[in-house]
């Protein structure tokens, strides 16, 4: 049994809303390098923000379909603790930088036995995140899925995103008792810039679940 449920705040912008996660405790910051979305920082941005993050807030480098090169110069340059991708890359792709990654199960109109194949295409991955966009899509679009179409068995850590906020974070972790929770919208006051209230409510709505129900 878990101790307590993780947390990752995504779409992370501002120096702000940096330092204000790693007051509330949060483990994980996101920031997003995919082309096209509205949260886009580009690798001097980035590498400015880097440098504002606490000691032991991991930072995660988001990436959509992005080039190799792409992703090659962002470790260069920003120093991500580890790597998320999101769009069709392969695992052979994902595990060719040398560094941990997280891979996105797209579970819009997935059944649990097709979001469990998805997860057995990627071996290298140290993690998933389940999201709610459909394939080709991407994250960040504020709507939730069915919780209940999770894969019955999931060998390793898994993160819930998709539409979760303040208001039902507490029921995303009781009903998909997930090792994380990611949030990028849900605290937004708008696409990049994040509220400050909405963060800290997030936060303490995970930090009150009870902890015999993350197993």
């Amino acid at each position: 049994m878990r101790l307590r449920t993780r947390i990752k705040f995504c779409g992370m912008t501002r120096a702000g809303d940096v330092a204000l996660a790693a007051e509330l405790g949060v483990d994980m910051i996101g920031l997003v390098f995919a082309h096209g979305s509205s949260r886009r920082l580009d690798v001097g941005s980035a590498r400015r923000l880097r440098t504002t993050v606490a000691p032991l807030l991991s930072v995660v480098a988001l990436f959509r379909n992005n080039s190799a090169e792409e992703v090659r110069e962002v470790i260069r340059q920003v120093r991500p603790t580890l790597l998320q991708f999101h769009g069709e890359e392969a695992d052979g792709f994902c595990a060719g930088f040398d560094m941990p990654y997280l891979k996105a199960i797209p579970m819009g109109g997935l059944s649990p036995d097709a979001a469990a194949q998805a997860c057995r295409q990627f071996p290298g991955a140290s993690g998933f995140l389940f999201d709610s966009h459909s394939a080709g899509g991407s994250g960040g679009s504020g709507q939730t899925f069915d919780w209940s179409r999770l894969p019955v068995e999931i060998d390793r850590p898994y993160l819930l995103a998709g539409g979760i906020g303040p208001g039902n974070v507490s029921a995303a972790i009781r009903a998909a008792h997930p090792w994380g929770v990611d949030v990028s919208s849900g605290i937004e006051a708008v696409p990049g810039i994040k509220d400050a209230e909405k963060m800290r409510r997030f936060a303490e709505e995970v930090w009150r679940c009870p902890a015999s129900i993350c197993r």
